[in-house]
């Protein structure tokens, strides 16, 4: 029997010798994925990684377990990209430099003067970088618009249910529209008091003694619900009749007088009020699930190859980019 179990031992060895294991593919060192033959290239990958991780390092430098979690965001954020924009080349999307051009200038403007070519060179990122980038999120923008969210829309049902289901959001509380004086010291609130009795407009008081910044538009508070101001405001005006003037009332701010000149009971909004409200919350939802759907349905039908072999080299901690690069 031993001899047996040996012969068979040998027999297994010579086997293993005489067929070896399939070796898998050798994978490239500078591509960190391909989709559908379109090569990600580790080079730039590891540049806009070494950008999220100069981002990340306001607390320190981030480990590679730290890291791991944005290195794979990042890269299914450049095979999602990559798959949109074979889309949109195989759909005929295209922009123009003048969109282009309005985007970039939109963005820029947002900047105090001069201060937007020094947010490009912090961020390591050359002007023709962001050109590059517009021009790429507008075709994306683009090519969802006619595929993706012309080919959405909400009824009549979806509106109505929602807003059957949604009561409490379209609940308006009870409301008040006041007026303050604010002065310093007790003595010069009974004074205005006086000449309030006396006949005195409440709004060209405020205007002459308050010293709240509402003085100038009479001590107009507008309407407000309670829990909006502090909560002495509301102890005093919701109880209050309409065009009712309160006695002096004292705050951390100084010697109040209010006067009520409108209220607004609680309520529940009407449709017509919110219709388009919630038309556009639904047509926003409906949208973004039927992006993912289409984003799935590329990626299903997708030939994506991810080299893990290459990407756990990738730190994100490489040299900065050159002026000019991506």
């Amino acid at each position: 029997m031993r001899v047996m179990a040996r012969l068979a031992l040998l027999v297994t060895c010579v086997a293993l010798v005489g067929c070896p294991q399939q070796q898998k593919p050798k994978q490239d060192p500078t591509v960190v994925a391909t989709v559908n033959g379109e090569v990600l290239s580790r080079v730039d990958f590891e540049r806009l990684l070494a950008r999220e991780a100069q981002a990340m390092e306001g607390n320190g430098p981030r480990t590679p377990e730290q890291v791991e979690p944005y290195k794979q965001a990042l890269l299914e954020t450049l095979i999602e990209r990559a798959l949109l924009m074979q889309a949109a080349r195989a759909a005929n999307v295209t922009v123009t430099t003048e969109e282009v051009d309005r985007r970039v200038l939109a963005l820029s403007s947002e900047y105090p003067a001069g201060t937007f070519d020094e947010a490009l060179a912090k961020s390591q990122t050359s002007r023709a970088a962001l050109t590059r980038s517009t021009r790429e999120q507008l075709t994306i923008e683009k090519l969802l618009t006619q595929e993706v969210h012309s080919r959405v829309a909400v009824s009549e049902e979806q509106v109505r249910q929602y807003y059957d289901e949604h009561t409490a959001d379209f609940a308006e509380p009870e409301q008040v529209h006041a007026q303050q004086i604010v002065v310093k010291g007790l003595d010069e609130a009974k004074r205005v008091q006086q000449q309030l009795w006396q006949g005195k407009k409440f709004q060209d008081l405020a205007r002459r003694y308050s010293l709240s910044p509402d003085a100038r538009v009479g001590g107009d508070l507008g309407f407000f619900a309670r829990g909006t101001m502090p909560p002495a405001f509301d102890e005093v005006v919701f109880k209050l009749s309409v065009g009712g003037t309160s006695e002096v009332v004292s705050t951390e701010y100084g010697f109040h007088l209010f006067r009520v000149s409108e209220k607004k009971p609680a309520r529940k909004r009407e449709l017509a009020e919110v219709r388009g409200l919630i038309e556009e919350k639904l047509l926003s939802s409906l949208r973004s699930d039927a992006q993912k759907a289409y984003v799935a349905a590329l990626r299903a039908r997708a030939g994506i190859v991810v080299n893990d072999e290459t990407l756990v080299l990738v730190s994100g901690h490489t040299a900065p980019a050159q002026s000019g690069e991506p």
